[in-house]
């Protein structure tokens, strides 16, 4: 039985994941952080579960005050990579899916989590067909150098381009040369229009209400396109990724970043 905390519980994401800890026979939702209510329950918090689990507001103390084998973190950069500092300094194993983390953040954490020896995973993206859609897109660009992304997300989303489509360029080009793709000598109209530039290959975000996370991945070659595409219609995709990230991470002995890493 795994001791579960979850960090951002009245997120769209977090109440999903309140509910996977509480349907998962081998874990025990013990307590939830939150940016306010902090010494309530969360049955008399509006807009959470009817559930008799404390809320806590920082969460060392919430680490003090109960046991917890896994953080489930689902807030902000800034937030996230706190938590997870606080959570080696308890021992704890951190499964993050915030998105937004610099390079340098990943490698700090790191570097803590293997001189810790504490398992920790960072994902940006839960959904298994997402993974899955990363991977054949890595496999098609072995023989498909010319490719752009296209991400598209709710307009409440706050980092551009989102952590999957990041993820995605760099296991592209792991397997493709740099390559400036489009003609040489074009030129943008208004700024921007041709999309961030990551080693050649051009990722272009669109934000729009009614959107949840969608992504496609188009190749083009010689008299022919091949398009990758994976759409998430609400949170509960994700779950299920949420839930093999928290067996694994009790397995592991250092920081995974990408679901992928795990996904055989």
């Amino acid at each position: 039985m795994s001791n579960i905390v979850i960090a951002g519980p009245r997120g769209n994401m977090g109440k999903e994941a309140v509910k996977m800890a509480e349907s998962t026979n081998s874990f025990t939702l013990t307590a939830v952080v939150d940016r306010k209510n902090g010494g309530m329950l969360m049955k008399d918090v509006p807009g959470m579960e009817p559930l008799n689990i404390p809320v806590f507001e920082d969460l060392e103390e919430c680490l003090q005050r109960v046991e917890c084998d896994i953080l489930i973190d689902l807030t902000t950069p800034e937030h996230g990579k706190n938590h997870m500092l606080t959570a080696f300094d308890y021992g704890v194993r951190p499964v993050v899916g915030t998105t937004g983390f610099t390079d340098d953040d990943v490698h700090e954490l790191e570097r803590i989590a293997q001189e810790k020896k504490l398992g920790a995973i960072i994902a940006p993206n839960f959904a298994v067909g997402a993974i899955l859609m990363m991977k054949f897109s890595q496999m098609a660009a072995r023989y498909m150098p010319d490719v752009e992304i296209i991400e598209q997300h709710h307009d409440r989303k706050l980092d551009a381009p989102s952590g999957t489509a990041a993820k995605t360029a760099q296991l592209i080009s792991e397997v493709r040369e740099t390559k400036q793709q489009g003609h040489p000598e074009e030129t943008e109209q208004i700024t921007g229009a041709r999309g961030a530039d990551f080693e050649g290959l051009r990722i272009h975000s669109i934000r729009l209400p009614g959107l949840v996370a969608h992504q496609e991945v188009i190749f083009g070659g010689e008299g022919q396109t091949l398009k990758i595409r994976h759409d998430s219609m609400n949170r509960a995709s994700f779950m299920p990724g949420v839930k093999l990230a928290c067996e694994a991470v009790l397995n592991l002995d250092h920081l995974v970043y990408g679901l992928e890493h795990i996904i055989e």
